[in-house]
């Protein structure tokens, strides 16, 4: 095995995915078919209009149609769930998302399940769920698939591999364990209740960490030669955090004397040198975010039509 650690940069990956989804939108432009999307966001939050501006002009380029609502914060649930329903109605859209998080008054639950599950590009619908647990064609959360393309486009074995995640949350953690699980590997999850979670994590072949908790993951945690796979984003605003996992990374100090913050993943970055191979933080898991929506927007188009789809 090489000494060094492989980096899999998620930025290089989500390119190739996109090209191919572009490939993808020309091939159903000639048949007369532009896969849709339309994105919900309720308010003014900067974050969220930042992430939503930069689908839409994903989309663009790729060739989607794109469609941003922004109703105001004061809507209601019933007000959100008829312009829901508008979108399910609407040939011309394939795939709805609604960016979160909403105002504290509006049902998120029930908005979410009230999108059709054909379009439910997040892959968030119980009838997804479902599909995934079940190995049917469906919409999975776009995080987990692209952990699993990560894995695929590196040649990483998952066959047969020992994989590990921590966290079981319904967006990354139980979903990307079935995907894994779907993929022949042996799977555990762990959460806050696991009993001696460092004798669990140092048995992963493959670890994820999804649990929201700054470096979390050590290096005492980790086995050797292991796939790291880190899906946190944790935001460093003391100078003594930074200087803990960051000790003498002199572009990180840097960055965080201009900004006032850095970002940590949930693994502690000196865990990576003794992978085998590791995602980084950023640059890693968020940045195929993007491009498995694009992905699951022309999925969706083709699964509503009954066109064969080049890719699961």
């Amino acid at each position: 095995m090489n000494d060094l650690p492989h980096v899999l940069d998620g930025v290089v990956i989500a390119a190739e995915i996109k090209a191919e989804v572009a490939r993808e939108v020309s091939d159903l432009s000639s048949r007369g078919v532009r896969p849709g999307l339309a994105v919900i966001l309720v308010g003014e939050v900067p974050a969220s209009q930042i992430y939503v501006r930069s689908k839409v002009k994903t989309c663009g380029e790729l060739g989607i149609y794109s469609e941003m609502l922004t109703p105001p914060e004061s809507i209601t649930t019933d007000e959100m769930l008829a312009l829901v329903a508008q979108l399910n109605a609407r040939e011309d859209i394939d795939g709805i998302l609604i960016q979160l998080p909403l105002p504290k008054h509006v049902d998120t639950k029930r908005l979410l399940e009230a999108v059709s599950p054909d379009k439910d590009v997040d892959g968030f619908h119980p009838v997804n769920a479902g599909r995934l647990q079940s190995g049917q064609p469906g919409l999975a959360p776009c995080t987990p698939a692209g952990i699993i393309e990560i894995l695929r486009r590196t040649g990483l074995p998952i066959s047969g591999q020992n994989a590990v995640v921590v966290g079981r949350s319904d967006i990354v953690g139980k979903p990307v364990a079935m995907m894994l699980l779907n993929e022949s590997a042996t799977v555990t999850i762990c959460h806050s209740k696991t009993k001696d979670l460092p004798a669990v994590t140092r048995n992963a072949d493959i670890l994820v960490a999804a649990i929201g908790r700054p470096g979390f993951i050590t290096p005492e945690m980790v086995k050797r030669g292991a796939t790291l796979i880190d899906v946190g984003i944790n935001r460093l605003t003391d100078p003594a955090d930074v200087q803990r996992f960051f000790p003498e990374d002199a572009e990180r100090a840097a960055a965080f004397a201009k900004r006032g913050s850095v970002i940590v993943g949930d693994i502690d970055p000196a865990a990576f040198a003794l992978s085998g191979a590791y995602t980084p933080v950023p640059g890693g898991v968020g940045a195929l975010t993007i491009a498995m929506l694009m992905h699951n927007t022309v999925k969706a188009a083709k699964l509503r039509r009954g066109i064969a789809s080049e890719r699961r």
